[in-house]
């Protein structure tokens, strides 16, 4: 199996995408509901919690992870690919969402400069400037934190007029730069991609991070086909939360167009 993980319910865009991208692969999602946001949290406590999830799902059978956290894979990834992976699950492969979305932006911007919107802690990590600097040397990245709107997706509030208001306030600053890319760097934040892209500038792309990170996968899996050859196809995917609640079942339901099973589960 394919393992999706997520602080909350934002991986829910990848799992879409993923899902269009590799059909017939057996998927299994897991969102942290119980402890979202992971934006607020120290990067010791993001670690451990990712850890956990990864463990959770490697136990369940998945061959590979997706961490749909662009925070968790700011702060965690690479410590987990390194130190913990090794030696752990060699065998094994857990893969992150700022590398394909910034590979991306390095490519679609012609003035290079990019502008990234994530969690503080995403922000505050430069995990984005690295990459992207990495990949295109000289480039100008210019980034917001929007501490707000995950609570606000997460309770169901993504279309009211208040959000709205919220978000052209969080973009306004990333107007005097004169960027022509945005990176939208937290899963949750593909709900509002129509808002981002009314609130931008003309001529501002905005990345759709969900199906860029399924094309990369979809493109890794055809280049490392030990990895492939190990994924479970067929069967029903499955759905795992840390605390089921009526509002995440809901957003679920509207977000995948289908009434799906939603089990409960204990990370701990």
């Amino acid at each position: 199996m394919i393992g999706i993980f997520d602080s909350g319910l934002g991986g829910l865009t990848v799992f879409k995408e993923v899902a269009k991208a590799l059909p017939g692969y057996r998927l299994l999602y897991l969102g942290d509901t119980a402890r979202t946001p992971y934006g607020n949290r120290s990067q010791d406590l993001i670690y451990k919690f990712t850890k956990e999830a990864v463990e959770y799902l490697f136990r369940q059978g998945c061959q590979l992870v997706i961490i749909a956290c662009n925070t968790a894979s700011a702060e965690a990834l690479r410590k987990i690919q390194r130190e913990w992976l090794s030696k752990n699950y060699p065998e094994r492969r857990v893969l992150g969402v700022i590398r394909p979305v910034a590979e991306e932006a390095s490519q679609a911007t012609k003035s290079g400069r990019i502008g990234v919107v994530g969690t503080r802690a995403t922000v505050s990590s430069g995990a984005y400037g690295r990459e992207l600097e990495a990949l295109k040397p000289g480039v100008k990245v210019f980034s917001q934190a929007c501490p707000l709107l995950v609570p606000l997706i997460e309770e169901g509030q993504a279309k009211r007029p208040e959000t709205m208001k919220i978000l052209r306030n969080y973009v306004r600053p990333l107007k005097a730069p004169k960027i022509d890319t945005l990176i939208l760097g937290c899963t949750h934040y593909q709900f509002l991609y129509r808002q981002f892209k009314s609130a931008g500038q003309k001529g501002i792309k905005v990345l759709d991070s969900a199906k860029i990170t399924a094309e990369k996968l979809k493109d890794y899996l055809a280049r490392h086909k030990e990895i492939e050859v190990k994924l479970e196809k067929g069967g029903a995917n499955r759905f795992l939360a840390t605390d089921l609640t009526e509002n995440f079942k809901k957003i679920v339901r509207d977000w995948l167009g289908e009434e799906v099973k939603l089990e409960k589960v204990d990370l701990g």
